[in-house]
């Protein structure tokens, strides 16, 4: 499981943003966790694929908000 902290989500529908840029990234198989209250999302894969991890902190910022590798 991938986390990743997400700055800049205000509403749900930031949320549903965020949720759908990221299960459009190729690689990503399974449902997308994202919590408002936690700034933070769960996506299912490996954080040691870096390329999955860049394509996905790009697809949050072309959404218009940041994103970090979390724990």
């Amino acid at each position: 499981m991938i986390t990743l902290k997400i700055q800049g989500m205000s509403c749900k529908n930031c949320v549903a943003h965020v949720r759908q840029a990221l299960a459009a990234v190729p690689g990503v198989a399974g449902p997308v966790e994202v919590s408002l209250e936690a700034g933070e999302a769960k996506v299912p894969g490996s954080p040691d694929s870096r390329a999955l991890v860049a394509a996905l902190v790009a697809a949050v910022e072309e959404e218009g908000y940041s994103a970090t590798l979390g724990s």
